[in-house]
Formats: C-alpha cells, sequence, structure tokens
C-alpha cells in the first residue's frame, strides 16, 4: 500500500559518489524496514542494504559493507543510500522496497522473496571507467 520512488542515479566516474533517495507516499514508512535491491544486466537480483525505521537497525552486504551508507529521516519520509567509493560492479538498477522486519532481512541477506513488501520502479546508477 505504501508508495515508493526512488531518485538520485545516474551517471558516476569509479571511485565517486552518489546519494540515492527513497521516497514514500503520505502515509510514510510505518515503522517497516526499508531495503535496497539491485539488479545488473543478465544477473539475479542482490539485495544491498537494509535499515528499520523504527530502532535504525542497519544491515549491509559484504559487496558494499564500508563503502555504502543507508539512513532514514522519517520526518519527510525518506531513506537514502549514501554510496562510496564506487565501483563498476556497483552499475545497475537500484529499487528500494518496504516490508515486515524478518522478511526485509530474508529478503536482503539471504535472497528471499519478498512478499509483503511495496517496491518503487527504480533508478539507474551507471559507474564508468
Amino acid at each position: 500500500e505504501v508508495q515508493l520512488t526512488e531518485s538520485g542515479g545516474g551517471l558516476v566516474q569509479a571511485g565517486g559518489s552518489l546519494t540515492l533517495s527513497c521516497a514514500a507516499s503520505a502515509f510514510g514508512f510505518d515503522d517497516y524496514t526499508v531495503g535496497w535491491f539491485r539488479q545488473a544486466p543478465g544477473k539475479e537480483r542482490e539485495g544491498v542494504s537494509c535499515i528499520n525505521t523504527d530502532d535504525g537497525a542497519t544491515y549491509y552486504a559484504d559487496s558494499v559493507k564500508g563503502r555504502f551508507t543507508i539512513s532514514h529521516d522519517n520526518a519527510r519520509n525518506t531513506v537514502y543510500l549514501r554510496m562510496n567509493n564506487l565501483k563498476r560492479e556497483d552499475t545497475a538498477v537500484y529499487y528500494c522496497a518496504a516490508g515486515p522486519e524478518r522478511e526485509m532481512w530474508e529478503a536482503v541477506a539471504v535472497g528471499f522473496d519478498l512478499p509483503g513488501g511495496s517496491w518503487g520502479h527504480g533508478t539507474q546508477v551507471t559507474v564508468s571507467s
């Protein structure tokens, strides 16, 4: 039921930084856990990070740990993904999703489906050189 809109994608040089935003509809995240996923052409969906918008607990995939930072501003109904030291392997369409905590953790960390989640339509991140 919550509507999510991703923004902030674009073209960036390797080693550069980019910040993605995931904005929720007027009803907000309703204290859901919010996750970021990505999918590159010919690749399966990959969980990137998630944050519990209630208690602030976070998770990062090993591939982005130390480079990406997830945060949230509940007053603005927005979750951010700050991406530093971008690599060519980070090129993908990035999606945000909101759902129950346990389901989101399983989806991001293990790759399970997210049957109770709401998804945005994605934003393209392209890392060159």
